[in-house]
């Protein structure tokens, strides 16, 4: 497995706004497959956020996960999130997943983050919550009830 940023294929954009729209693109009202991929080219610059790290097997790209700015507009003070922790269905169950989220952390921690947060409607956490991440509250964001966890990066 290999796990490279989006800048360095930038070609993966297709496949992953195709993911991400068959997967949450019901949640945006009107969103459509090109709106979503014009988002993620967003998701091409080569320095800072937001940035994208996609896992390839092979040349098959099998996965791909998010650090964004200010993800949920109703905590401000929160900036630094996960988002967009995806993976191919042929290559579920093999801990990709969690390897793609400790990537995302490791970016975070090395850009001396103090905090990572991700919002997940798995309400018991889930991947997350084996991963160490910690709840911090239930809300219901643009109508759907999401637990909003933290994963704090420095000592």
């Amino acid at each position: 497995m290999k796990f490279l940023r989006l800048t360095e294929i930038p070609s993966a954009v297709a496949t992953i706004a195709g993911w991400y729209f068959d997967h949450w693109g019901h949640y945006i009202p009107g969103e459509t497959l090109a709106a979503t991929e014009v988002r993620l080219r967003s998701y091409l610059n080569p320095e800072g956020m937001p940035l994208m790290v996609v896992a390839l097997d092979g040349d098959d790209i099998v996965g791909a996960a998010q650090l964004k700015f200010r993800e949920m507009d109703i905590y401000p003070e929160r900036e630094h999130w996960l988002g967009g922790v995806f993976v191919r269905p042929t290559h579920r169950g093999k801990h990709l997943a969690s390897q793609l989220v400790t990537k995302i952390a490791d970016i975070a921690k090395a850009w001396q983050f103090p905090a990572l947060f991700l919002q997940t409607e798995r309400l018991d956490g889930g991947l997350y919550a084996r991963l160490g991440w910690k709840a911090c509250e239930q809300v219901t964001y643009k109508g759907n009830r999401v637990l909003v966890m933290v994963r704090t990066l420095t000592e």
